[in-house]
């Protein structure tokens, strides 16, 4: 940790590797979702080292918002970017992620070698009902935030219905609804606009390195042979990664189809990781059966233990079908796992490195004047009504554990709603939440093991 700079002054210019040191900090510390992330962001960069202003972080945190994909991760690229040209945005981008790849590598493989252990058994047995709840309250989060009026509330109420009565893919529901964000934006504006995450700047933090009226560096400013020069760079690594995969395994073969389904996946994750897990559920459990829908509960417990952006959760996903597939033989499953989590994390995050590199120079134009636009507005509608069908989800599997027709687990019943009052009515973090809950868990199975069935 630095010193804070002296509130008086101008901070002094950071190094690279100054930088560098601290985002390797911040993706080993980035609990807590996109709000946690964020927060220690602005903490760390805003208020104690001054790196950057209050209205530039926050007109870099609305482009940010309107992007598919984790913003908090696009929030570090963008600043390290900034900082230190498209080097400074790809490391600070990659160390987010990074720490979080290795931990749930480590995780993935716990437990599909060792998931059938008693110990490791009960403590997933505590944490389902947790992640649950979990989802439940991302989506009282998000609604509360988006369903300003009755037409908001009635996109959510459609695309849970498409979902679940009618199954119809979220890409598709995603499309419908920014249809009627563009259509409803012209009609009638004020249904849309329910405001973005600016506001006012906060004062009394001192002069920044970034200051509001720092001028672009050279390398900030837009240019037509820039914008073509990274989306081509972007285009590239996309289609040499997918003609390899194509020409080792085939298009039909698990790696490839991970990497053309994720690539689909990254450009659909408007309003965060619980947003497209609906799609990744469809696409990972019921098209390409890569793993169970016991297992993608399980594989989002995970991701909600780590640091890192949630979406991360596609790097279990990615190890499980590497392994179950077997796609380097019988002999080499861990390495199958490993590859799986790598490819699935390099397709889902490459599109975020693009927009921030490619877009950036152009947002840098446009102090004081991004706003969100209502097809984004209606979108993010529709994805509380995606959240409300996953935790539906989430809850029959948990709670019918064996099918409607089987038996419902009280225990996991009560664990669930204990965990909804911890976080509704004590405002108690993830954290907490889980360990308590893992541990309860391993508790509860130890007194009476025939909860586990």
């Amino acid at each position: 940790m630095t010193e804070a700079p002296d509130p008086s002054a101008r901070p002094t210019p950071v190094r690279f590797w100054q930088a560098l040191r601290f985002w390797l900090r911040l993706g080993f510390i980035s609990f807590g979702g996109p709000a946690g992330q964020i927060a220690i962001m602005h903490a760390e960069l805003v208020e104690r080292r001054r790196w950057i202003s209050e209205r530039r972080f926050l007109h870099a945190l609305n482009y940010c918002m309107v992007l598919p994909g984790p913003e908090a991760q696009q929030l570090a690229t963008y600043i390290g970017w900034l900082m230190h040209r498209s080097w400074g945005g790809i490391v600070a981008g990659s160390l987010f992620v990074l720490p979080s790849l290795f931990i749930l590598i480590g995780l993935s493989w716990l437990y599909v070698a060792h998931g059938k252990l008693v110990v490791v058994a009960g403590l997933f047995y505590g944490l389902k009902p947790a992640v649950t709840a979990l989802v439940v309250h991302a989506a009282h989060r998000l609604g509360t935030r988006v369903l300003k009026n009755g037409w908001l509330w009635g996109i959510a109420a459609a695309a849970f219905f498409a979902i679940f009565a009618f199954d119809l893919p979220f890409p598709l529901i995603v499309l419908g609804a920014a249809a009627i964000g563009v259509v409803g934006g012209s009609w009638a504006p004020g249904v849309f606009a329910t405001g973005g995450n600016g506001g006012k700047a906060e004062a009394g933090y001192g002069p920044a390195l970034i200051d509001d009226d720092t001028p672009p560096p050279p390398h900030a400013r837009f240019s037509w042979a820039g914008l073509a020069r990274v989306l081509g760079i972007g285009l590239g690594l996309w289609g040499t990664a997918m003609a390899l995969l194509a020409a080792r395994f085939g298009w039909e073969g698990a790696l490839t189809q991970m990497g053309w389904f994720f690539t689909k996946a990254a450009l659909l994750t408007f309003g965060g990781a619980y947003a497209v897990l609906p799609y990744v559920y469809q696409g990972a459990v019921e098209q390409h059966q890569w793993l169970s829908g016991t297992q993608m509960i399980d594989g989002l417990a995970l991701g909600e233990t780590t640091p890192g952006p949630l979406i991360m959760v596609v790097a279990f996903v990615g190890f499980v079908g590497g392994w179950t597939q077997q796609v380097f033989g019988p002999d080499a499953l861990f390495a199958a796992g490993v590859a799986g989590s790598v490819l699935v994390t390099f397709f889902t995050f490459l599109p975020s490195f693009v927009f921030i590199l490619a877009g950036g120079p152009l947002i840098e134009t446009t102090h004081g004047k991004l706003k969100f636009m209502a097809p984004l507005t209606a979108i993010t509608a529709a994805v509380v009504g995606g959240i409300l069908n996953l935790a539906l989800f989430f809850a029959l599997h948990v709670l019918w554990p064996e099918g409607l027709s089987g038996r419902f687990d009280a225990v996991s019943a009560l664990v669930s709603l204990a965990a909804g009052i911890a976080l509704f009515g004590f405002d108690l973090g993830v954290m907490p939440l889980l360990g308590a809950c893992a541990v309860a868990g391993l508790l509860l199975t130890q007194i009476a093991p025939a909860l586990l069935g």
